[in-house]
């Protein structure tokens, strides 16, 4: 079981590298960059946005550090304070491939590691990534405030001075994990990943969800082999209206049948393509 947690996704910046584009809403197979971040955090109990507010696939709260641009620690003090949970997971609104796996781990290695006060992501080369991070937020509220007292101020403070006050554990992930986007170099690179051959069907499957608001996790490859049954066996056009129908059979079910509802009507509707295609066998060999 996932540990209980709150969110905090940084969004703000100004984003030079992309001549002062939004970049928490540039889109990459369609989908806001900062959408694809809120998917992948989407087991928060609370999670809180620190840039402008704007319209997202998932309900947050919305808060701005002060002075606006004043860089990701005062960023990420705004965000804390809007939170209430032991443990706050850390992101930056950038990262196209973060997934809910790599968030589980950082979790996980928080839970596992009772005397690390924050576990953050190391890239391949070994960089840590503290805005792909989970921290306990009495250490971190603690240390915010030291720096704050210091200093006078969040604003313009660079993040190793709270990393390098904190214990720390860390998760190390392949490198789209930890992937940013921080020119248009990046989002022409994510672009053209997302479409490969072994992640367009999952990064499509996903963006659907997402736009219809759904949250229910199906095999996906139980449904492509009754398409591909209904197909062969029965005419092309009954591939898509199989899987519409095994889909409204579903939802008839109500919500407590879930994916197994999804596995039990593809089930069925493919054993019955697979009679419909040997029916037509028998008969051309009798023919």
């Amino acid at each position: 079981m996932t540990t209980a947690h709150d969110a905090v996704v940084l969004a703000g910046g100004a984003a030079e590298r992309l001549g002062g584009a939004d970049k928490p809403g540039v889109r990459i197979g369609g989908r806001a960059l900062l959408d694809r971040v809120l998917t992948a955090a989407r087991g928060a109990d609370r999670t809180v946005v620190v840039g402008n507010p704007r319209p997202t696939t998932r309900p947050v709260r919305w808060t701005r550090e002060d002075p606006p641009g004043g860089g990701p620690l005062a960023a990420l003090g705004a965000g804390a304070r809007e939170t209430r949970a032991d443990v706050l997971l850390v992101l930056s609104a950038d990262l196209p491939f973060l997934d809910e796996g790599t968030v589980r781990r950082l979790l996980e290695a928080l839970a596992e590691a009772p005397e690390a006060e924050a576990v953050l992501l190391t890239d391949p080369e070994g960089r840590d990534q503290p805005l792909v991070a989970a921290y306990r937020s009495g250490p971190l509220r603690r240390e915010l405030a030291l720096i704050a007292e210091d200093r006078g101020t969040l604003s313009g403070g660079p993040l190793r001075l709270l990393t390098g006050a904190l214990r720390l554990a860390r998760v190390t992930a392949g490198p789209l994990a930890s992937f940013d986007c921080d020119t248009w170099e990046d989002i022409a690179t994510a672009r053209a990943r997302i479409r490969e051959h072994g992640t367009v069907l999952d990064e499509w499957i996903t963006a659907v969800k997402d736009e219809l608001g759904i949250e229910l996790d199906v095999d996906t490859d139980v449904l492509l082999d009754l398409a591909r049954d209904a197909a062969h066996g029965v005419a092309r056009p009954a591939a898509p209206l199989t899987t519409f129908l095994v889909g409204y059979a579903a939802a008839r079910a109500g919500a407590d049948g879930g994916p197994e509802a999804v596995a039990e009507a593809a089930r069925k509707a493919a054993a019955l393509a697979q009679r419909w295609a040997a029916e037509q066998d028998e008969q051309d060999e009798a023919g």
